[in-house]
């Protein structure tokens, strides 16, 4: 069925589809390692009580407790992953809805090149042309929008993504350090047969050693460069916030083509296009509607 859906998405948007849908499988693949991480600490820890010995049963379980929170990572990570590929479905929404209105213009320019070839006199080329004048405009507007939210949203979602990635990787490498320090307090110098083991001296130390990692977990913050946008001036309909000339009066005689389209185009821009995708507003009036 996935597959059937590739298919059926507008050729502007099959290439971000399938990144985002491989996106999906990484996450889940994330989740998985996660999962996996915290069977193995839990297998750790029952091992080492096996094993009889005091210090190996005490490390071995508070190892167990900082790879599960390493694992614990793994799925705040997937978390925010599927942050960033929610934010790229905008994207791709738009994408798919700005292909109806390309295709509609390239309709009209297929008719008149074929009127123009079978009955170059036909009436009917004037209204072809007017028609085009309006789908361009349209068009026009629907690719500033495109272009508008791809940049806007293309930067929030990388944005999270690779923060997501600095989380990760700097609170794994906290943990793994801990986890060291916690590894050098077993003692393994050989015995001799019939020698008994002292009794593990470093409780304590491994005690604390633990409470460190969690307060270093909870101190961390994130050090990164922030990721500047101009988002702020992106109207509600995706379009740049600006003050345009007002020409909401009729069509005047004697324009030329090209003077046509640029005042079509004006007219789609002052009209507040709305944005062929889901916004905010829509969902919250949506939702209260529901």
């Amino acid at each position: 069925m996935s597959s059937l859906r590739g298919i059926r998405q507008p050729e502007l948007s099959k290439k971000l589809y399938q990144l985002i849908k491989t996106e999906n499988h990484a996450i889940g693949a994330y989740e998985q390692a996660g999962k996996e991480t915290q069977s193995i600490a839990s297998q750790l820890s029952e091992w080492g009580e096996s094993t009889e010995d005091d210090a190996v049963s005490d490390i071995s379980d508070k190892l167990g407790v900082l790879l599960a929170e390493i694992a614990e990572q793994e799925d705040l990570f997937a978390q925010n992953m599927e942050e960033s590929r929610t934010v790229l479905k905008g994207i791709r929404n738009t994408e798919a809805s700005v292909q109806p209105t390309r295709s509609h213009k390239q309709k009209i320019q297929d008719e008149i090149q074929k009127l123009k070839y079978k009955e170059p006199e036909s009436t009917k080329l004037v209204t072809l042309e007017q028609e085009l004048v309006r789908a361009e405009a349209q068009s026009l507007v629907a690719d500033a929008q495109l272009s508008n939210v791809t940049r806007q949203k293309f930067k929030e979602a990388y944005d999270l993504h690779t923060a997501a990635i600095i989380e990760r990787a700097e609170k794994q490498i906290l943990l793994a350090k801990h986890a060291r320090t916690l590894i050098n307090l077993l003692d393994d110098t050989p015995m001799v047969p019939g020698e008994d083991r002292q009794p593990f001296p470093r409780a304590e130390e491994a005690r604390d050693l633990l409470n460190d990692a969690e307060d270093s977990l909870r101190r961390w913050h994130p050090d990164i460069e922030p990721i500047h946008t101009s988002a702020s001036k992106l109207g509600a309909n995706a379009m740049a916030t600006q003050n345009l000339p007002d020409r909401t009066a009729g069509t005047e005689p004697g324009l030329t083509v090209d003077q046509q389209r640029v005042e079509a185009l004006e007219k789609a821009q002052q009209a507040e296009i709305e944005p062929p995708y889901p916004t905010a507003e829509k969902t919250e009036h949506a939702a209260l509607a529901s």
